[in-house]
């Protein structure tokens, strides 16, 4: 599993290292404009969602102000209501088209990038006037070419591909809080000591 997961990051490594820089720029803007961002997918790219939001409202190596992150998987009531009332592929469409606003961004997550809800979000998104970015596996899917931008982990393995997720989740991650943390900004892992001496981000000195 190891050497799969590996060779899977290698390939990642690879061919989407630039969509994956893009990615983080169009983040970078759009927290910058006072925009947010959406994360929403299913079981564990559900999961990834939440991930993903909590590093950007709490932090990932550094103490800085909260950056705007929601994950639209978390509220029961509303998804089950609105499963109820209308249909499943609305779950996350709905809460899009109540919350999303011109500027902020909706990322999508499938490992298959087939899944009809994910799918239809990204449309109601992009309907709106929202960037849309599609976290992918396989060709990418419908979602890949429903969405301005994609990142499409070339493998056909759920696993591998969700692990491939994080990781560049991860790597998102470290790179809007480069660029967002602002003055004062305090790193309390050793590792983030070292990144940001390397990198410094003088725009936000």
């Amino acid at each position: 599993m190891l050497y799969e997961s590996i060779a899977v990051k290698q390939a990642v490594l690879q061919g989407q290292v630039d969509a994956t820089a893009r990615v983080a720029a169009v983040i970078i803007a759009a927290i910058r404009r006072g925009g947010r961002v959406f994360f929403f997918g299913n079981g564990g790219s559900a999961g990834d969602s939440q991930h993903l939001a909590g590093e950007l409202i709490g932090r990932f190596l550094r103490d800085r102000r909260p950056l705007a992150g929601l994950a639209l998987t978390t509220d029961s009531s509303t998804i089950t209501a609105v499963a109820n009332d209308y249909r499943y592929d609305e779950v996350f469409a709905r809460q899009i088209g109540a919350l999303g606003r011109r500027g902020d961004v909706a990322v999508g997550i499938t490992t298959s990038g087939d899944s009809p809800n994910v799918v239809k979000a990204l449309q109601r998104a992009k309907a709106l006037g929202l960037t849309t970015v599609a976290l992918t596996g396989g060709r990418g899917g419908r979602a890949a070419r429903a969405a301005d931008y994609g990142i499409i982990v070339p493998s056909r393995s759920t696993p591998r591909i969700q692990e491939s997720h994080i990781t560049l989740g991860h790597a998102i991650c470290e790179l809007v809080e480069s660029a967002c943390a602002g003055r004062g900004a305090v790193a309390r892992d050793p590792r983030a000591r070292s990144v940001y001496r390397r990198r410094p981000d003088r725009r936000s000195r």
